[in-house]
């Protein structure tokens, strides 16, 4: 093979690069893509500790680019389709929750009416710490409301812990789960300023509103276990 020119090699260089950035930030017709991002972990990644129940409880700082035009409005949930349906074997001494037991959803956080002028959101500006019976709700910073979680429904049952759970509730697998679990968050791009959710609104609340009016979604996966004999 003979060697190319200084010229050539770097219009090839520059072609390839052009071609990467077309692919990764554009979509069809021209239009850049709807993306999120988080510095608190990559796509895929491990989730820090801070982050959950056996941290701090953060709400980990999100990044989105690329809204269209048109957006109004844009809502966030984020979910975990891994819970165990059935609680027989959850944190309890000697057993395990088996790899094969059919899984759930689960709501960890479902907020809505972030104004079309954010690009994002930032660390603990919705959750900074971890709070017994329930963070209050549904006003939340920019205007915008925040929903149950599924630790309202989780705790519902017991005395010292049940309360109304709005806002953010980080990962908080059982630590005896033979899975990691998976947390998608989840940013669409609305065309109403106004979703049409009230009241102690949840996740599938949420997911039904949004039908018919989403320009545009994407989302970021985060994975987490409580079990040190599960590999990430």
């Amino acid at each position: 093979m003979h060697r190319t020119s200084g010229v050539a090699r770097g219009a090839v260089v520059a072609g390839v690069l052009a071609g990467l950035v077309a692919a990764a930030g554009h979509s069809r017709g021209g239009r850049m893509a709807f993306t999120i991002t988080s510095p608190a972990f990559a796509d895929q990644g491990s989730i820090p500790s801070v982050y959950t129940c056996d941290g701090r409880d953060i709400a980990p700082q999100l990044a989105w680019s690329g809204a269209p035009a048109g957006t109004k409005s844009f809502a966030i949930v984020c979910h975990d389709p891994d819970v165990p349906s059935k609680g027989d074997d959850v944190n309890k001494e000697g057993r395990t929750v088996p790899r094969s037991l059919p899984r759930v959803d689960f709501f960890h956080w479902v907020i809505v009416d972030l104004p079309a002028s954010l690009s994002g959101v930032q660390a603990g500006e919705f959750s900074s710490s971890v709070t017994p019976r329930g963070k209050p709700g549904p006003a939340a910073p920019h205007g915008a409301r925040q929903g149950v979680n599924g630790y309202t429904a989780w705790f519902a049952n017991d005395k010292d812990m049940s309360g109304e759970y709005r806002g953010y509730d980080g990962p908080c697998p059982p630590w005896n789960d033979e899975i990691p679990h998976r947390y998608t968050f989840t940013v669409y791009a609305l065309d109403v300023p106004r979703l049409a959710v009230d009241g102690a609104f949840d996740g599938a609340a949420v997911r039904k509103a949004v039908q018919g009016h989403v320009l545009a979604e994407a989302a970021i996966t985060g994975r987490y276990t409580l079990n040190p004999a599960v590999k990430l």
